[in-house]
């Protein structure tokens, strides 16, 4: 939801009334009326920043708030000779759900309620570069597509403030991908080097659904 406004994309207001009646939930742009076009079937792009950053030293800690802008994905691609055309399906690979799967559960849960994880900067010149760009949607491996917590005028904020989230699915209509796994697929990219490929998301039909798991497939 668009805190400012109380409202959603193309204007709907989720009220509890709304997912409750079926005629109005008609109205509310959920997962659930992907199905009726097929879902997402598009063209998919890998943006490998954990390989980048290896590659050229750049260290960073993956449950610290680091940013990533858009000087960074443009010349991630650069280094990876992907040309980005309207319509594709975004995924950037961070390296956070590797991590997490070599941790113990005590240390997952101390990671993820921290409160911080790297990310793409979270900012009005981000949302632009998306739109600009003509992507379709957006993913990545971390919690939140976006760095946490929110960072605006250089005061952190509470979650409720992820700029991107607002902008992205409020505003723009772009969805977002969650802690995506990404590792298989940057080691298909990089060995036959090519970082496009054929992706479809099947998500939940379940009425009302404002998420679920990605159900993804990338075919190279």
């Amino acid at each position: 939801m668009h805190p400012p406004t109380g409202l959603t994309y193309n204007g709907a207001k989720p009220t509890i009334d709304a997912f409750q009646t079926a005629e109005s939930a008609q109205h509310l742009p959920t997962l659930d009326h992907w199905h009726q076009r097929g879902c997402v079937t598009g063209r998919g792009v890998l943006v490998d920043f954990k390989s980048y950053a290896q590659k050229h030293g750049i260290n960073y800690n993956q449950f610290s708030g680091f940013r990533i802008g858009t000087t960074e994905l443009e010349a991630v691609a650069a280094w990876q000779g992907l040309t980005f055309r309207s319509g594709d399906i975004l995924l950037i690979r961070l390296g956070v759900t590797e991590t997490l799967g070599q941790m113990t559960g005590a240390e997952q849960g101390a990671a993820m309620s921290s409160g911080k994880m790297c990310g793409l900067e979270g900012s009005k010149e981000m949302a632009r570069w998306f739109w600009d760009r003509h992507f379709a949607a957006v993913a990545s491996d971390n919690m939140a597509v976006e760095a946490m917590p929110p960072i605006i005028d250089g005061v952190e904020q509470p979650t409720h403030e992820l700029v991107l989230h607002q902008w992205c699915l409020c505003l723009l209509g772009i969805p977002l991908g969650e802690l995506w796994d990404l590792k298989a697929l940057a080691h298909a990219c990089r060995d036959s080097r090519q970082y496009f490929f054929l992706l479809t998301s099947s998500p939940l039909n379940f009425p009302g659904a404002v998420a679920s798991p990605a159900n993804a497939l990338a075919i190279l």
